[in-house]
């Protein structure tokens, strides 16, 4: 069993398997005391000799691997998923709002429609109050304050409820309406004729988003489902998961929002990458493992 290790062992550990620790070891441990060991070793993987290869993993360096150069691939993650966290919120919002408008005015005698049966799939319905709707989600001052004000009311309406739900939860609402030709309506908002690949793209934005809300592993990041080809993309079969890949479909719904945003998006990933990119190893790992995106 493992045990945990102190800075100093941390970086005697780096330096015994090659990697050069440029920064001065008193600058090293500041930052293994901010970022952690375990975390930075993420970083690290890259510049392994095995690298990608998971098993038999030996941990010895790449000749000429610099801690620099492991600080400063994590820095590029974390600039790039704070970047794509803004955008992303902008595409969030927009899509709540096409399914609360167009649901709502559709079903317009019904301002509870996402717990009618004849509006949603009756497996969503079943979990509503449990997982969704529970005494915590009242807690919320605008539910609340309708239930005090509605006291029969047992929902609050769309426009409230849906308000408060997470970007994953809004799209199950979506993938759960029963009208097809509805989901249809809203796709082509964005353009998408095809449903299933519309779910295919937003569900592959919810992904990226969790990734980078909860600060996980951007850079080489594998997406849980593989992307579809369709009117935002236009890939083979390795580049289906790869952030990229993902990121690609992301500026064009911007596009389908915001021009001037999508263009705001398009100059920040460049100009991060651009920054980054000073060393040969860094740019090759924005070229092979983030993937080369041409807007």
């Amino acid at each position: 069993m493992k045990k945990a290790t102190t800075v100093e062992q941390q970086i005697k550990a780096l330096k015994d398997r090659g990697m050069q620790i440029d920064t001065g070891e008193e600058k090293a441990k500041e930052i293994l005391n901010d970022i952690g060991y375990f975390r930075l070793g993420f970083y690290c993987f890259p510049f392994e000799m095995g690298y990608p290869n998971k098993k038999h993993r030996t941990h010895q360096y790449r000749q000429d691997t610099k801690f620099s150069d492991v600080v400063r691939l994590y820095y590029l993650d974390v600039d790039l998923r704070h970047l794509l966290l803004r955008y992303i919120n902008r595409i969030e919002i927009n899509f709540r709002t096409k399914v609360v408008y167009f649901t709502s005015n559709q079903y317009i005698n019904c301002n509870t429609w996402f717990i009618d049966p004849a509006v949603i799939e009756k497996s969503f319905i079943d979990k509503f109050d449990a997982e969704l709707y529970t005494e915590n989600f009242r807690k919320n001052p605008v539910i609340k304050n309708h239930h005090k004000k509605y006291i029969n009311d047992k929902y609050a309406p769309a426009w409230k409820t849906l308000e408060f739900f997470t970007f994953g939860t809004v799209l199950k609402v979506f993938q759960n309406l029963k009208d097809k030709s509805l989901k249809q309506n809203i796709s082509l908002q964005y353009g998408v004729r095809n449903v299933v690949t519309f779910e295919n793209y937003f569900r592959a934005i919810v992904e990226l988003r969790n990734l980078c809300a909860h600060g996980s592993v951007l850079f080489d990041h594998k997406l849980a489902y593989p992307l579809r080809n369709g009117i935002a993309l236009t890939i083979n079969d390795k580049n289906r998961n790869k952030i990229f890949s993902v990121i690609k479909i992301l500026h064009y719904m911007l596009q389908r929002i915001s021009d001037n945003r999508a263009k705001d998006m398009e100059n920040e990933i460049n100009r991060l990458f651009d920054n980054s990119s000073n060393t040969l190893f860094i740019n090759n790992i924005i070229k092979y493992l983030i993937g080369k995106i041409d807007f």
